[in-house]
């Protein structure tokens, strides 16, 4: 007990010095983290998030614009048209193929000899001059580029809005003889966005030159215009400046602050928006100071346990040492002596037998000087294993001295006892040791019950006795009193 209070205050510094210690570390690491999230932000992240946003979407576009200018020189769809667009179900199986293959919404060609409107369903109908539907084909038929890329709604698939790609078909000559394409639709941009969101978690979404929110994948549901949503209505005139390169900006929104890059697509006629929480960005750096201190705290408290197992366990190992015999592994005798007063001390609450047997290996010293002390350890310990798994379970065994044993038996009359004795003595007597010249060990047994008001000093001279009895008698016996 004394020991305690100093094993406490060691514990205790211990544990000071690793709160101190990862405290330090733990918020250092977060100031630093703070800063460079807050730096990187600004100055690289965001901007290099819009470029590469850009870059993809730039990329989207362009597989379809790839797509349709392969049609536009297919020899096939060429050839075609050259030779009288006599087989529609032709180009039909065509058109129907490069929808299948590249996963498009729609493709389509325009003839301009017969002005038939051919789909990857079938000709439907032939485009008319006056019909408000037909404007964008006489509009591509008078452009100077070889394509465009325009909204408009797609009356073969129930006006749904798609983003088409419009592709001017020439002959061999350089003459105009058509139109081809393919078309996606907005939900598909919709799922590129809701892409492009969940890689680089920022909010990304397009308006039109009016501000009017016209694509969007998650984050802008619900935001009508740019011009009437808190915040970013204070910088929305900067944002719609018909710009091709980024525009970096930055509004605050309900306490927080939020980094804007913006950049108008020519091909497209809308602007890219990319939103960055700043104050969101900074969560994952306050979790991590959280999950830290939580690991130090957790840490500490497991160097804490490790120290208070690590010291009770050595206290145990010492008070083994003290109570144990090295070599047999037994109790030694001031241990039977302790647990021999316990049971003293019990059978005056509980009355009940109490027997003991005091055990001596015969002519041990000639096994010694015969063939080495090593061997006389060996038997020594051998026959403590016997004795060990031969005794009950409740038994106490303790090495007494030298080659001598003794076993206390509680609840044990003096009948039972003598027969455990016995059994004992065959079990040794009967066993192998490997000793040369065949040498055999035995052992000699006194047997004794403890008497009524008898003491611990005459319960052991009485066993003492009852054993220089048995050796008397010629060794390798019992003796018991009465």
């Amino acid at each position: 007990m004394p020991s305690f209070p100093k094993r406490l205050r060691l514990l205790s510094l211990v544990a000071v010095l690793l709160i101190v210690g990862f405290l330090t570390t733990s918020i250092a690491s977060y100031l630093v983290s703070r800063d460079a999230v807050r730096g990187g932000i600004v100055g690289t992240a965001l901007p290099l998030t819009g470029d590469s946003i850009y870059s993809e979407i730039q990329k989207d576009i362009l597989r379809p614009v790839f797509i349709s200018s392969q049609m536009a020189h297919d020899t096939f769809v060429r050839d075609w048209l050259l030779n009288g667009e006599k087989d529609p179900e032709q180009l039909t199986r065509y058109l129907n193929e490069v929808k299948t293959k590249n996963g498009t919404f729609t493709s389509f060609l325009v003839s301009e000899k017969t002005r038939y409107y051919y789909h990857n369903s079938g000709m439907l109908r032939a485009i008319e001059p006056n019909d408000a539907r037909d404007a964008w084909y006489f509009r591509v038929r008078e452009m100077n580029k070889p394509f465009e890329t325009n909204v408009d709604p797609d009356w073969a698939n129930r006006a749904k809005v798609t983003i088409f790609i419009n592709y001017q078909i020439f002959d061999y000559q350089n003459r105009f003889i058509g139109t081809t394409g393919v078309g996606l639709t907005l939900d598909t941009m919709s799922q590129l966005l809701k892409t492009y969101e969940t890689r680089f978690q920022r909010n990304i979404y397009f308006v039109n030159e009016s501000g009017q929110v016209v694509l969007t994948g998650n984050s802008a549901q619900g935001r009508n215009s740019i011009l009437l949503h808190d915040g970013i209505r204070d910088v929305a005139a900067k944002i719609l400046n018909h710009q091709s390169k980024p525009t970096q900006l930055s509004y605050p929104l309900n306490g927080q602050v939020m980094q804007v890059n913006s950049r108008f697509i020519p091909e497209l006629g809308w602007y890219l928006i990319v939103e960055q929480n700043e104050t969101a960005d900074l969560r994952p750096v306050q979790r991590m100071f959280q999950l830290n201190l939580l690991i130090s705290a957790l840490i500490t408290l497991l160097v804490l346990c490790i120290a208070i197992y690590s010291i009770n366990r050595n206290q145990r190992r010492l008070e083994a040492l003290a109570n144990t015999d090295s070599l047999t592994r037994l109790l030694n005798r001031q241990a039977f002596e302790v647990v021999l007063n316990q049971k003293m001390t019990e059978l005056a609450r509980r009355p009940r037998s109490l027997a003991g047997i005091l055990i001596d290996i015969d002519y041990f010293k000639v096994i010694n000087d015969e063939f080495g002390h090593l061997t006389g350890d060996a038997v020594l310990r051998k026959v403590a294993d016997i004795l060990r798994h031969t005794v009950r379970t409740g038994d106490t065994l303790a090495r007494w001295g030298g080659e001598e044993f003794i076993i206390l038996l509680d609840d044990c009359p003096r009948a039972m006892a003598l027969e455990l004795a016995e059994h004992l003595r065959l079990a040794v007597a009967n066993y192998d040791f490997a000793l040369p010249r065949a040498t055999s060990v035995t052992m000699s047994l006194g047997v004794v019950e403890l008497q009524a008001d008898e003491t611990e000093d005459e319960f052991f001279q009485r066993a003492d006795y009852l054993l220089y009895a048995a050796k008397s008698a010629g060794r390798n016996c019992v003796m018991a009193d009465g």
